[in-house]
């Protein structure tokens, strides 16, 4: 293959998917060939022409394919420019074997909020600590792919369950530094994750995920109130390092950490009108 540059191979830490593949194919044509995972793409320039099933196939940049396992298939760049793809290859677990027939007659999806999602998933697959915004991605995707397959693709559910988001909410509260997966959180609440992930952001308008960032950058905020050194409060605020630390403060609140430990100002006892502390 050419555009070795171009290339990006990542075994992901969670649970579901085994690869991630970004390349720049210009000039290789792909063989028949097969794999254990379910694979994933979405094309970020150009098309490719591909055989699945003994028939032929076309894929744009607009569209997700999702190539069943171990069902042959080749692939061709069409145009000049060479193509442009992101691949995620899914474990077999995440999509019912009995599928594999829906996907080999229609393996092309056009849809754009099922390609956002993927595009969001491959972000957060890429930045370090961000397991639980992936695991939530990951199950949403894995949801609609499903919905695809059965024929059952439609509105996204709104479901409601209260108590069970703020059970959620409190596993995140009492667990904000060291984590927790969505598997977790499943197990512990009896509860599937993408359910999990849905009654969440219904119930507090924000993904699990990003609850947690919250909390973590709440905690930062005092720590450094409290005189902590920036290059302490990441691992003590359970950030994985300090440029995850950087990236979601800066998020929030617009400024990097240094720079808010900076403004720090040391006063003396609140007074009040009357003078008195």
């Amino acid at each position: 293959m050419d555009g070795h540059a171009d290339t990006v191979v990542l075994r992901p830490r969670i649970r579901g998917v085994a690869e991630v593949f970004h390349t720049h194919m210009r000039r290789h044509a792909y063989p028949m060939h097969t794999h254990r995972a379910w694979t994933l793409l979405i094309i970020d320039s150009g098309t490719v022409r591909y055989e699945l099933g003994q028939h032929e196939h076309g894929a744009l940049d607009r569209t997700v394919t999702l190539l069943p396992p171990e069902v042959p298939h080749n692939g061709t760049p069409v145009t000049a420019q060479g193509l442009r793809k992101r691949v995620l290859y899914l474990e077999p677990g995440q999509i019912d074997t009995a599928l594999v027939g829906h996907a080999v007659d229609r393996p092309m999806f056009d849809d754009p909020l099922l390609r956002h999602r993927i595009h969001l998933l491959h972000g957060a697959l890429l930045r370090p600590g961000e397991d639980l915004e992936a695991e939530s991605r990951l199950a949403l995707v894995a949801e609609r792919l499903r919905s695809h397959l059965s024929g059952a693709v439609g509105p996204a559910p709104r479901p409601d369950d209260p108590g069970l988001a703020g059970r959620l909410r409190d596993l995140l509260d009492a667990r904000t530094v060291e984590g927790l997966t969505l598997d977790e959180a499943s197990g512990l609440l009896h509860a599937h994750p993408t359910h999990l992930a849905r009654v969440f952001a219904r119930r507090f308008g924000m993904p699990p995920h990003r609850y947690l960032v919250g909390r973590r950058v709440d905690l930062s905020r005092r720590l450094l109130l409290d005189g902590m050194a920036p290059k302490d409060v990441a691992a003590t605020a359970g950030f994985h390092d300090q440029a995850h630390l950087n990236r979601h403060f800066t998020r929030v609140l617009g400024l990097p950490p240094g720079r808010y430990a900076r403004a720090r100002r040391e006063i003396g006892p609140f007074r009040g009108a009357s003078g008195h502390p």
